[in-house]
């Protein structure tokens, strides 16, 4: 049986497979992806040719739907969002100037007063029109880059001044072709770091081939191969992506499928693509009455770290104010603070994936965070900024 694939080829090896003894060492070429109908065979036949990086089914990929939203007024913000404070955003030397952020998500509000001044280039990979059609796209990228909106600083880098915005997700989702290939497209665009929030639907894949008179037994079994097929695939795509001469950190939402508040064993793993190695996956965190952080009932376990995601109060649809929670709304926390610490190494002459990841990650704290709080939930700790 036949299906569509995603190719994820390395690059155009040089004429007749060799370099030329002595011939100087290049960069490596942008990596590219295509789809074709194959079958089973082919696709393991195809894994084996030196050009290609990875080969998987393509899957159904949906937005982490925010667990509660309402609109949101300054005053209930104050003049810094919580979220902002949390992560000592508001007291960093640094702004994001000169970063250059992308966010796939489901489009943006461009006109929003967040966004004012900002250079906003957006590409489209879905079927729907332009612009942000359900508010999640513009607030998670208010939270990485907003400016005050009625007086409240709701953006973590608020220096940033251009950002890419990939529209990956209408109102049926999207699949993980076009994440693939909107992750290139904002890394062959300037895109130091990638802030996304979403994750495939493998339940939805396995429905998806129940209708098409498929087993369930049989379905789950070929779902589980192209979940395994995907991970790999986005795996070697970060890594193609760090080998070229301005690396890309990827950042992504853990997910929000546990239900520790019902019972505390209810504990979901980090959902690809944000499993993959080389992501770095953000958990949420929440205000406790205590004053401290604890995890968020629904956040999913095991993330590389964590951040603010519970009522944080970012741009809305309506041109002012709206809370969501989140491992969507930590996410663009983690990604903010990418930027400012991406702009402090910069500064010294330093930026590259492998200093942008340990300073983000290794700075991470526990300070402030609930008294022994599960480690496994929250991975290094609170993302802080510089």
């Amino acid at each position: 049986m036949k299906a569509t694939h995603i190719i994820l080829r390395n690059a155009t090896r040089a004429q007749g497979g060799l370099l030329a003894r002595g011939a100087a060492v290049e960069a490596a070429p942008a990596p590219s992806i295509e789809t074709d109908q194959i079958s089973d065979r082919q696709a393991a036949q195809l894994s084996r040719d030196p050009d290609v990086a990875g080969v998987a089914p393509i899957m159904p990929v949906i937005l982490v739907q925010p667990r509660s939203e309402r609109d949101a007024t300054a005053q209930d913000a104050g003049a810094v969002a919580w979220g902002v404070r949390a992560v000592r955003a508001d007291t960093s030397n640094f702004s994001g100037a000169g970063i250059v952020v992308a966010v796939l998500d489901t489009g943006i509000k461009a006109d929003h007063p967040a966004f004012a001044g900002v250079e906003i280039t957006s590409r489209n990979f879905t079927d729907e029109p332009d612009g942000d059609r359900h508010g999640h796209g513009t607030h998670c990228a208010g939270t990485i880059f907003g400016r005050a909106v009625q007086g409240t600083r709701i953006g973590v880098a608020p220096g940033i001044s251009k950002v890419l915005i990939g529209k990956v997700l209408g109102a049926g989702g999207g699949s993980s072709d076009k994440i693939v290939e909107a992750m290139l497209w904002a890394a062959n665009t300037g895109a130091q770091v990638i802030s996304m929030s979403l994750g495939i639907d493998f339940p939805g894949f396995v429905k998806q081939m129940e209708g098409t008179g498929m087993p369930t037994e049989l379905a789950t079994s070929r779902a589980l191969e192209a979940y395994r097929a995907n991970v790999t695939l986005f795996e070697r795509l970060v890594g193609l992506l760090n080998a070229q001469p301005q690396p890309t950190l990827v950042v992504a939402a853990a997910g929000n499928e546990s239900r520790r508040e019902s019972n505390p064993n209810f504990e979901v793993s980090v959902s690809p693509p944000a499993v993959a190695p080389g992501i770095v996956s953000v958990g949420a965190l929440a205000q406790r009455a205590d004053g401290t952080l604890g995890m968020a009932d629904f956040s999913n376990t095991g993330p590389v770290i964590s951040g603010p995601g519970v009522n944080i109060i970012s741009a809305g649809l309506n041109g002012g104010l709206r809370s969501m929670s989140g491992t969507s709304m930590a996410t663009p926390h983690v990604a903010g603070c990418a930027a400012l610490w991406a702009e402090a190494l910069k500064a010294q002459g330093n930026l590259n994936q492998t200093n942008l990841f340990a300073r983000l990650v290794g700075h991470a704290t526990f300070a402030g965070l609930q008294a022994g709080i599960d480690a496994s939930d929250v991975g290094a700790g609170q993302v802080v900024a510089p």
